[in-house]
């Protein structure tokens, strides 16, 4: 598509701001983050919102490195109380942002 040789060694990230493709980790963590706003402003109980509130079985977990779990994530980029800044959309809209875009390098 480009002629681009692996001895040219130019990043992905360049590649794919000339393609105007769109990196699958990002788009995917877009929609994880719109996701979880959407189920927390939900007033209802259906069954995604009991399950999003679910705070595991009782007792004590295994043994070793704890596995991450599906919030973990949301409430290291918007504080424990993440469910409380979902209520506000222009708040959790401006956090996207800074959710999405960990770990992305700069040119």
């Amino acid at each position: 598509m480009l002629n681009i040789k692996i001895i040219e060694k130019i990043r992905h990230t360049k590649i794919r701001k000339t393609t105007k493709a769109t990196d699958a980790l990002i788009h995917a963590r877009k929609l994880k983050w719109k996701w979880a706003g959407h189920v927390v402003r939900s007033t209802d109980q259906r069954w995604t919102t009991r399950v999003t509130s679910w705070s595991g079985p009782p007792g004590r977990r295994s043994r070793g490195r704890p596995l991450t779990r599906w919030e973990d994530d949301l409430r290291r980029t918007a504080g424990p109380d993440w469910r409380d800044v979902a209520q506000d959309r222009d708040t959790w809209a401006s956090l996207e942002e800074a959710f999405t875009q960990t770990g992305v390098l700069a040119d």
